[in-house]
């Protein structure tokens, strides 16, 4: 697992709120401190426009003509600004008419710009960025118009400043900026903190309910107080348990019946064994009886595992499709020597019915009911096997020419072990068949239906139908 997989629910809240916080926080902090640093350049450059207005003032022409020059005077008030600091530093240079150098550094790179269109200032100054004796400088320009008596002209100022106090300014600026967002972070940490535990005490809770149940403990969940979110959760934990419990109630019931019921053929089998240790019957006899009642054990036994087998095909969800009419006759085929001993008139007609079913099951389903018709059909009887289907369903039907059941019979003929009426399996068998026949049915989501056969007001055989869903169509 990955180490977010290994994350607890508060864990991966509190990751899921802290990291988009803190990336916006992030974020706005570069914002803020980018906007300082305009804010200070805005700030610092006024003060460069000013000194090189200043020093535009005093300038002067000299001479009349061809010889006019450009003469200029620096006043003090000019680099007081910057004096009063000494973590920067001031370079100026002025340029004459024509260029040339007039007054200031001398190897104070020249100016190659353009005076922009539209500037903040109501004059004609460019402000940019340069290095100047391998120190990152800040440079204001600014084209001042020089007249006298005998001519005028246009003077270049440059006005040069180290960066010292724009970067300490900036770097106060972000510090200032970062105790406030790592004051901020830490505020909206803990209240992230304390709103994730107090939203996620229903889960421990319910935790700790869990825990503290008894091993045996199947009962549904109270849900009590919990939080809409977690509902869902707690009904299908329900929904579980509840198949848990059914499952376990099987296992118990399956158990229970095993034990009872093969105490009595063990039992039996043990006083034959006895009787014929002593000589009261025949060797012969003996072991015929002894025969009996294994077959009788043994066809009890293949039952119940039948039974069981039923339950854990319920449990393992979608079945693959077959077809229905294919393991009838498979079924019919391996009856076929019964049906000739009893001389039965029978007759098997099917259409293709593809249902969604393991093969096993409906072999079980076919081979109870057709082996329960057979030995309930008078010899020399009818039987009547067919399969018809309609745009949804397809019905399996089996028509004996039996004695039928009973009222008081039909209510009991799907319980395990239940009593039938004379010349019904349930009787001669183990009480078993229909039980097994009914689970199978339940489980691929049809139905089962014994009917009597009534001929002017008289049992004339029992209709043995049973309905399942096609392939196509799911169990309604």
């Amino acid at each position: 697992m990955t180490a977010a997989g290994r994350l607890s629910l508060r864990g991966r809240l509190l990751v899921g709120i802290l990291v988009p916080v803190l990336g916006v926080v992030a974020i706005n902090t570069v914002s803020l401190y980018r906007q300082a640093l305009r804010s200070a350049d805005t700030a610092y450059d006024r003060t460069l426009l000013a000194s090189a207005k200043t020093i535009g003032e005093d300038l002067e022409v000299i001479g009349a003509g061809a010889d006019a020059h450009l003469g200029a005077t620096v006043p003090y008030s000019a680099l007081e600004p910057f004096e009063a600091d000494n973590r920067s530093r001031m370079f100026y240079k002025v340029s004459g008419f024509r260029g040339e150098m007039v007054s200031g550094f001398a190897d104070l790179p020249g100016w190659k710009g353009q005076v922009p269109a539209k500037g903040p200032y109501a004059a004609l100054v460019d402000f940019y960025d340069d290095v100047y004796q391998q120190q990152p400088v800040r440079v204001a320009v600014l084209l001042q118009p020089v007249a006298g008596a005998e001519g005028r002209g246009m003077a270049t100022i440059q006005v040069a400043e180290t960066l010292e106090l724009r970067q300490t300014l900036a770097r106060q600026i972000l510090i200032d900026t970062l105790w406030r967002q790592a004051a901020l972070i830490a505020l909206i940490a803990g209240v992230v903190v304390l709103v994730v535990h107090r939203a996620t005490r229903p889960v421990r809770v319910l935790s700790e309910r869990i825990n503290a149940r008894h091993a045996n403990d199947l009962t549904p969940i109270a849900l009590g107080n919990a939080p809409r979110e977690l509902l869902p959760l707690v009904d299908a934990t329900n929904q579980v348990m509840a198949r848990l419990g059914h499952l376990l109630e099987h296992q118990k019931r399956f158990v229970r019946d095993t034990s009872h019921q093969l105490r009595t053929p063990l039992a039996v089998l043990k006083t034959q064994v006895q009787s014929a240790l002593r000589g009261d019957v025949e060797p012969a006899q003996a072991l015929t009886e002894i025969d009996h009642t294994v077959n009788r054990a043994t066809e009890l036994a293949n039952q119940m595992l039948a039974l069981a087998k039923v339950e854990q095909l319920r449990q393992q969800g979608d079945a693959p499709v077959t077809d229905w009419a294919e393991v009838v006759r498979a079924v019919a085929l391996d009856l076929a020597p019964l049906i000739a001993e009893r001389h039965l008139d029978f007759s098997l007609e099917t259409v293709p019915a593809p249902v969604r079913a393991h093969e096993w099951a409906l072999r079980e389903l076919a081979r109870n009911l057709l082996h329960n018709a057979v030995k309930n059909t008078p010899d020399g009887s009818r039987l009547a096997v067919s399969i018809v289907r309609d745009a949804h369903h397809a019905a399996l039907t089996i028509a004996d020419s039996g004695p039928g059941i009973s009222r008081e019979q039909r209510e009991r003929l799907f319980q395990p072990f239940a009593p039938g009426a004379p010349g019904h399996d349930l009787r001669h068998g183990s009480g078993l068949g229909l039980a097994i026949c009914q689970e199978i049915v339940v489980s691929l989501g049809g139905a089962l239906a014994l009917d009597n056969r009534m001929v002017r007001a008289q049992v004339q055989g029992l209709d043995a139908t049973v309905r399942l869903p096609l392939a196509d169509n799911p169990p309604r």
